[in-house]
This record gives C-alpha cells, structure tokens and sequence, in this order.
C-alpha cells in the first residue's frame, strides 16, 4: 500500500489501550504505534515492552511535543478527556479520545474550535463493527419492517473501591462508561435523535456511582429506546432491534470476541418458539482495528472522518438529560 502509516502516539496505559485498542490498532495497515506516555517512566517503558511500542515517555508532556507523533490516542479517566485532548489538539496532533469524550456536553462544547485545525472522534468502536453496519443495512432494507423499538441490557460486576469507574468525582459509573452505548445504538439504528428521556437510576451507597441505570429514550414518530445498564450485575450483554415485520437480535453488541465470527439472529416471528429464526454469521474482524484504520484513513485524506465533536456532544446531550431526569423524576 503506498500510503504511509499514520504514528499515534498513547497517553496513559490503561488497561483498555492495553488490552484490547492497541493490539487491535497494531494489526492496521494504516497505523504505527509508534510512543506512549505514563506519568511513570517505568510503566510506560513496561507497557511498551510489553506491546513492541518503540519510544516510552514519562510525562504525557514529553509525548506532546514530540514532532514524529501525528495522531493521540487518550484512554485516560473521563475527567482528563477533554483537557488532554485540547492539550494535544494545541499540540497538532489529530485525537481519537474514548467515551465519554466529556462530563458533559458543555464540556465536550470546548472541543469546537480545536476541531477546526485537528481531527477529533470520540472512540465507539462499535461503530465500525461488521454486525453494526449489517443489522443497520438489514433496517434499511426493510427486512423487520419499521424499526419501531430498540432495546438494550449491558453489565458487570466491578466491586473495586480503587477502580476508576467506581470514583464519582472522577467520572465513574455505569451511564458514563456503558450507558452511552445503548445511546449511540438508538441514534445510530434510528438514524435521528431523541427529543425527550426520563431515567430510573440506583445510586451505589458507598460509591455514590450509578449501579443501575434504566431509561426510556423517545425518537418521536411512535420510536423508543429503553435500555438498563449496570456496574453490579451478572455479566451480560445484548440489543434487540423490533419491527413491524420481524426483529433482529444481536447477542453481543458491545464486547464481541476479538478476531472472531459474530452472529445476527434475524427473526420473521413467525413462531414463539424460534421456528422463525435465522442465523447471519458475519466474518471474523476486530472493531478496534476497523477503528483504528477509519481514522488513520481520515488523517490521511483518504475518507472524511465519521464521526467527530459533533456527534459526541450530540450523544453528551441525552446523558445529562438522563442525569437531570434522575433529579426531577420527570422527562
């Protein structure tokens, strides 16, 4: 391929970046990760041992201001989002932050301007998944009919103290860090946003997180969304797409298997029992991966970038409006 390699560079070692992203990233055509960052040397130097990432810093300013570096990845707590991605959109560097890109969409708002010279996305990798794009095309088709309900569930079980989605003032808790995927789901399979939500959360007494978060997202036009996210279930995962005609079920939305086939099961609801079911296997590929290529592509000039602020602040909208619904109890 005779365009070259975009360099990233990765601020933090936490362990998304580590275990799932980076590997992915690593397997792109179209991206070198080439340093990373740490406010210790040391796990920075161990990190990229670990990955075979050849330059390890032990500041995220070092990372920064090194000219080799052209695109960031910034995996850090939610609350050093949108600082450090304004920090390296200053810098030059095009920034691919992961979700929440903000506390809020006031926040994420400050992120306009710098959008202008450097790109910047928000890092839902689902996006790009093979089992995404197919159930949406299947939508489009008509193949379930109207796409009339969308209907999500997303869980673990995290009861460390230290952990950062544990730590309220640091941005922790189930809306933030699963919950703004079902958002992204309604508003990517019904192609629109919503115009109003209500939200039934239960607050973790120590931790004073959300634990578990339900809502009901209304799209307008007889369209909704309801989803149930928790930080203290069982482990599971799965959104239900129901039309008129059918449904479509996509049984791990959210964490599919790295370089692994997935499945849709594409229901005509013919029978109760299943009899109606058909099972779609979809090629083995990793989100991250596909992630990471769109971006370096766009970087390169090769596509416009999918998604950018815009569309972030655009998904931070429905979650403070489910945060203040938990207040007033209304919509």
């Amino acid at each position: 391929m005779g365009t070259k390699k975009v360099a990233w560079g990765v601020i933090s070692t936490a362990k998304i970046g580590l275990n799932r992203v980076l590997p992915g990233m690593k397997k792109s055509p179209w991206c070198d990760i080439r340093a990373i960052a740490s406010r210790s040397e040391g796990a920075a130097r161990k990190a990229a041992d670990a990955l075979g990432i050849p330059t390890a810093y032990g500041s995220y300013e070092a990372l920064l201001a090194d000219p080799a570096i052209e695109a960031i990845y910034n995996p850090l707590p939610n609350h050093l989002h949108v600082p450090l991605t304004l920090a390296a959109a200053h810098a030059g560097k095009h920034v691919l932050c992961e979700k929440p890109i903000a506390l809020t969409a006031e926040e994420a708002g400050q992120l306009r301007d710098a959008a202008g010279s450097v790109l910047i996305a928000e890092a839902f990798m689902v996006r790009f998944h093979p089992q995404w794009l197919r159930a949406r095309e299947l939508v489009r088709e008509g193949r379930i009919g109207t796409l009339r309900a969308v209907q999500a569930f997303f869980a673990y079980d995290n009861p460390d103290p230290a952990n950062i989605r544990n730590r309220a003032e640091i941005g922790g808790g189930g809306l933030y860090d699963i919950g703004c995927y079902p958002i992204v789901a309604g508003r990517w399979f019904f192609e629109s946003e919503p115009e109003r939500c209500i939200a039934l959360i239960e607050r973790d007494p120590a931790f004073r997180t959300d634990r578990l978060t339900s809502a009901l997202v209304d799209f307008g036009e007889g369209r909704r969304l309801d989803f149930t996210v928790s930080t203290r279930l069982a482990p599971h995962q799965h959104i239900e797409l129901s039309g008129t005609k059918g449904r479509i079920e996509i049984p791990i939305p959210f964490n599919p298997g790295q370089g692994a086939q997935t499945r849709l099961l594409i229901d005509d609801c013919s029978s109760l029992e299943g009899a109606g079911i058909r099972v779609e296997t979809l090629p083995a590929s990793d989100q991250y991966e596909l992630q990471g290529t769109a971006f370096s592509r766009a970087v390169r000039g090769e596509i416009a970038l999918p998604y950018g602020v815009e569309d972030a602040i655009a998904n931070m909208r429905v979650i403070d409006a489910l945060f203040r619904s938990e207040t007033s109890g209304a919509w």
